[in-house]
């Protein structure tokens, strides 16, 4: 018996030292990927100053950035978790502790393209997979509009990431857009704006549908910590049921025709409800497009 219990102590004791190493390469390996730098030159983009696109500047803003930065653009808390770490978005005005004073234009392009801070560290949290896709004139026109907010005073705080949040970013599920994006790729082409599929395709990219709903839209489970199953937006799930009206209404109340309430904490409604009525069609043509693929799971839990 206590030959037997000597190896199981061994063997025990052997699994929690593995258990340890693992754990150490692992926050290496975030760490390694949090300290990387890039030398990212972005292509320049030109930036009006009239009205007209100040105004689509900030259109787009507050559908898919002001979630995290806040309507006054002074920045907010994205993660705040005793076990992962501290992460704020950005103040992005001139006024104390923004960004807005010191960051030139291409400052800008790069960090929303990139993902890259003028220093060439990557941000966390920072969805430039997405503002990839941004074509020239509304990457312009969003930068437009942040260099003309008013300046507000506002320290976000520097960003902390513990070593569960760094166990995260090695394994992929707190990815860096840095990490993902090609960025000596050719510009991916952008259709004129319009109620077609092909300008709703562009808007799904923009706003990162697939990170929640799978490759192919067909649902899937979201990295993001308790997210419920993102549901499957193909013809092969419930939305083959519905009308672009029945797409606008839940988007704009965050309620499904059947009564199912869209949890804004995982689904971001309360900003895509930014969007027009004619965008929100393209997008609905967009998905109604689609192949009709079974859905990859169980929609609701």
């Amino acid at each position: 018996m206590r030959r037997a219990l000597k190896w199981f102590g061994v063997v025990i004791g052997g699994l929690i030292g593995l258990a340890v190493v693992l754990v150490a390469v692992l926050v290496a390996r975030g760490s390694a990927r949090l300290s990387t730098t890039y030398e990212v030159q972005p292509a320049a983009v030109r930036i009006p100053t009239d009205a007209a696109a100040v105004a689509r500047g900030e259109y787009l803003f507050s559908a898919f950035c002001a979630g995290c930065h806040r309507a006054d653009l002074a920045g907010g808390v994205v993660i705040d978790d005793p076990g992962i770490g501290f992460v704020p978005a950005s103040n992005l005005t001139a006024g104390q502790g923004g960004v807005g004073g010191v960051y030139s234009d291409v400052d800008f392009v790069r960090a929303i393209r990139h993902g890259v801070a003028p220093d060439g560290r990557p941000l966390v949290v920072m969805p430039s997979q997405a503002y990839w896709h941004f074509s020239d004139d509304d990457l312009g026109a969003l930068i437009a509009y942040i260099k003309s907010a008013p300046p507000v005073d506002n320290v976000p705080g520097e960003v902390v990431v513990k070593p569960l949040g760094r166990i995260l970013i090695a394994v992929g599920v707190l990815d860096l857009a840095a990490n993902r994006i090609a960025h000596d790729a050719p510009r991916p082409s952008a259709p004129s704006r319009g109620v077609t599929a092909a300008y709703g395709e562009y808007l799904v990219n923009v706003a990162d549908c697939r990170i929640c709903h799978g490759a192919t839209l067909s649902g899937a489970q979201p990295p993001e910590p308790g997210a419920p199953f993102a549901p499957n937006l193909t013809p092969g799930g419930e939305l083959a049921e519905w009308r672009a009206a029945d797409f606008i209404t839940t988007i704009r109340t965050g309620t499904t025709p059947d009564g199912h309430s869209l949890d804004p904490r995982f689904m971001p409604w309360p900003d895509y409800a930014h969007l027009t009525d004619d965008d929100l069609t393209a997008i609905f043509r967009y998905l109604q497009s689609l192949p009709a693929v079974e859905s990859a799971g169980e929609e609701r839990h």
